[in-house]
């Protein structure tokens, strides 16, 4: 009797437990399935340049903590991999960019890159928040960027970061790895011989020079997504051969739309050391968005409904780090934050319904420094949780960048 009690209670359990079993399996495969985007911002070379009193980053538990309270989980920054190859303990004297912009510094600097970058990149992974790591090829005192003579020596630099990284056991933080910022333009690549620009990166010898890069970190580092990103329209290059490429960082704004239409009317020329451009835009650029919101949004969301599907045609996923609205912006007089903010909503909700990013950012200025834009914490809550709420196309379910999601 006691036998068959026994066996009676036992088979409820096991029965159960075969139920868990399964149950855990198809958990498993839900948990699988249910990645969502991420929501990034591109803090660039800012993150270790803007460093002085009130400017952004000098405190870096505070700026990730009010990034993470704005609903981010991922982060792009410049690990300077050309200096840090070299020599990772020394003060690198940086030159400006500009000076009429809130990214980096507007004059000179000086920067020493460990332990800071592993630092970061540990406080980063403490708060649940991945990093992405690209590079501008900032110019330093000794121009030091013009010895990267050919894409072998671009590698090995990018091998050498990666192995500092590894060694302080933080390869998984990586979200990816983007071995030159818009590449090829002559601003952040100069040392591409024979110069080609912006617009050229589907050329023969850029995409020799992108496979052979990608193909030796590759060797090194199999796990890691890699790619370059691009400015500009990628036109005939639906035809080319990317398929080494991990994910595809289009870099998409109004303004650029109808051969830069809006900086044409505004008087905007992307000015680095002159205020002129920034003069104009405060006397026109709202006005002439407030004219007609709704061609200009059209133009946007034509672009990136044009670029889901050639992310679609490639079976390549899409990432944006810089959008939507306008390139250049900053708190200034007569300057106003709310036409921005509403384009930038059009662009990041359009791209997040399309399926094909798996990251997006809401704008160019989602950092500290921006602080018209960054102290509406609502607004970026709202955006971040149709980001991170939005569905991933299938057939992109796959891959090294969905499983570091």
């Amino acid at each position: 009797m006691r036998r068959r009690e026994f066996l009676r209670g036992a088979l409820p359990v096991a029965c159960s437990a075969g139920v868990a079993l399964a149950g855990s399996a198809s958990l498993a495969e839900a948990l699988r399935k249910s990645k969502h985007p991420r929501a990034i911002t591109m803090w660039e070379f800012s993150w270790i340049e803007r460093r002085w009193d009130g400017a952004g980053y000098e405190d870096w538990d505070r700026a990730l903590d009010e990034l993470k309270e704005r609903g981010y989980d991922a982060v792009r920054i410049d690990p300077f991999p050309h200096l840090l190859a070299t020599d990772p303990r020394k003060a690198w004297t940086l030159l400006p960019e500009w000076n009429t912009q809130m990214w980096g510094s507007p004059d000179l600097n000086r920067i020493v890159l460990m332990p800071a970058l592993t630092d970061f990149m540990a406080k980063c992974r403490a708060r649940g928040i991945k990093v992405g790591l690209s590079t501008w090829y900032r110019q330093d005192q000794d121009n030091s960027r013009m010895t990267i003579t050919g894409p072998d020596v671009m590698a090995a630099q990018w091998i050498k970061t990666l192995d500092t990284i590894r060694d302080a056991g933080l390869l998984d933080t990586i979200l990816y790895v983007d071995l030159c910022n818009e590449w090829p333009g002559a601003d952040w690549a100069p040392f591409v011989k024979p110069r080609i620009s912006y617009g050229d990166w589907q050329k023969p010898e850029s995409l020799e020079w992108m496979h052979r890069a990608i193909g030796l970190v590759r060797e090194k580092y199999p796990q890691l997504p890699l790619q370059f990103s691009f400015a500009g329209d990628p036109g005939p290059a639906t035809k080319r051969d990317l398929s080494d490429f991990d994910l595809l960082d289009t870099h998409v704004w109004m303004t650029q739309q109808n051969n830069g239409e809006f900086y044409k009317l505004t008087g905007y020329n992307y000015e680095r050391f002159d205020p002129k451009g920034y003069t104009n835009l405060s006397l026109k650029a709202e006005e002439t968005y407030r004219a007609r919101p709704d061609y200009w949004q059209g133009l946007l969301t034509k672009e990136i409904d044009r670029l889901a599907a050639w992310s679609k045609r490639l079976g390549i996923s899409l990432i944006t780090t810089e959008c939507w609205a306008i390139v250049d912006y900053k708190d200034w007089p007569l300057l106003k934050w709310d036409w921005v903010k509403e384009l930038c909503a059009s662009g990041a909700r359009r791209a997040a319904a399309s399926g094909q990013w798996l990251a997006l950012a809401t704008s160019n200025f989602c950092g500290p420094q921006f602080v018209g834009m960054w102290r509406d914490a609502a607004w970026h809550r709202k955006l971040t949780r149709a980001i991170r709420a939005a569905e991933i196309s299938p057939e992109l379910r796959r891959g090294r960048l969905y499983e570091r999601l």
